[in-house]
């Protein structure tokens, strides 16, 4: 966010702890994202977004992960999976509620291509397809995501990716405004003996496909922006949001469920309050103990000391919060299919800040 943005509440110092060197989830090393963008004629306004948790086979090479589900809200694919054995073998990909069967094969597909034995002598995969409803903006039924475009996204992953109306958040609205991909990320300095400064620190991101909230209800740095009049009628909040957390800390799958839980006092800040259709749902990861399917039966791995959790729920709320505001901040004004535009926050803020 520019300085101006982050000073809205004449709080500079609102946040606690120190940014990645890029503020997004790729600061984690390995990691990379990658966007499908379909925003084209009248009725295509939609997208998909790739999170690869490492380079590797991801089948072969699973990572540890949690989930948590805030509101239920949602058509998801193999999320009961991930909380049930504690692992991601698969690109993570977000887009709309109706292109998670497409996406799903797109994953199936290339795992196949990679492991030729899966299905077979191997397991099945795990696809890992998560969504909001972009029904605003995109023409949902035309059903423009195909199998196709999971693939696109998944393989222009890199470390530096776009932020706002692009990928799966090409169509989404937050809290009244265009924007649905945001990402930041935090540096977490873990205390030493004693409460000094100790040798480790890790990183922290998110990111979030972002699709929910009431314009009267924002909150930025505790303070409420915008009132709109009384007698104006809002939509009942209907929206969703998708948070996926990544750390090269080592933490294990119940821990890492922990932080995932703690994601919704990020949306709570905001001025959320989980709407009855709301899809609210987090996924973490950690990089590190990955171990080979093929390996040893035994193997060592570290963990963090659940004495040192704090500063991870601290990070996780912050970067979830921040994740939010900028995709909301990226987000550019979207024409819907029904002729409606999205306005951008971005220049309702700087009038309101001039």
């Amino acid at each position: 966010m520019t300085e101006k943005f982050r000073n809205i509440a004449s709080a500079s110092d609102w946040w606690v702890h120190p940014t990645g060197p890029t503020n997004l989830i790729t600061d984690i090393p390995g990691v990379t994202v990658g966007h499908f963008t379909h925003n084209s004629g009248e009725t295509a306004r939609t997208g998909v977004t790739a999170i690869l948790p490492h380079s590797g086979n991801l089948f072969e090479q699973p990572v540890h992960a949690g989930a948590a589900v805030l509101n239920g809200f949602g058509k998801s694919a193999g999320l009961v999976q991930v909380a049930e054995l504690g692992e991601i073998e698969s690109p993570i990909i977000l887009t709309n509620t109706f292109a998670v069967a497409d996406c799903t094969r797109a994953i199936i597909k290339r795992t196949i291509a990679q492991n030729p034995e899966v299905g077979r002598k191997l397991p099945t995969v795990n696809s890992l397809v998560l969504e909001c409803n972009d029904g605003v903006v995109n023409d949902i039924p035309a059903f423009h995501v195909t199998e196709p475009r999971g693939d696109q996204a998944i393989d222009a992953a890199t470390s530096q990716f776009d932020q706002g109306t692009v990928g799966a958040g090409t169509g989404m609205k937050t809290f009244g405004y265009a924007g649905g991909v945001g990402s930041a990320s935090r540096m977490v300095r873990l205390p030493g003996k004693n409460g000094k400064s100790g040798k480790h620190s890790y990183h922290l991101g998110a990111l979030v496909l972002s699709n929910f909230g009431q314009k009267s209800e924002l909150r930025i740095m505790g303070q409420k922006p915008i009132s709109l009049n009384p007698a104006q009628a809002e939509p009942a909040d209907k929206g969703s949001i998708i948070i996926v957390l990544a750390t090269d800390a080592p933490l294990d799958s119940r821990q890492l469920t922990r932080i995932c839980k703690r994601s919704s006092a990020a949306l709570g800040r905001l001025g959320s309050y989980l709407g009855n259709q709301s899809g609210d749902i987090a996924v973490a990861f950690s990089t590190q103990n990955v171990k080979s399917r093929s390996g040893e039966v035994v193997y060592d791995a570290q963990l963090l000391s659940e004495s040192c959790m704090n500063a991870f729920f601290h990070c996780t709320v912050e970067a979830v919060e921040e994740a939010v505001l900028n995709a909301m901040w990226h987000g550019r004004a979207t024409p819907a299919y029904s002729g409606k535009i999205l306005p951008e926050f971005a220049a309702f803020f700087t009038q309101k800040t001039a």
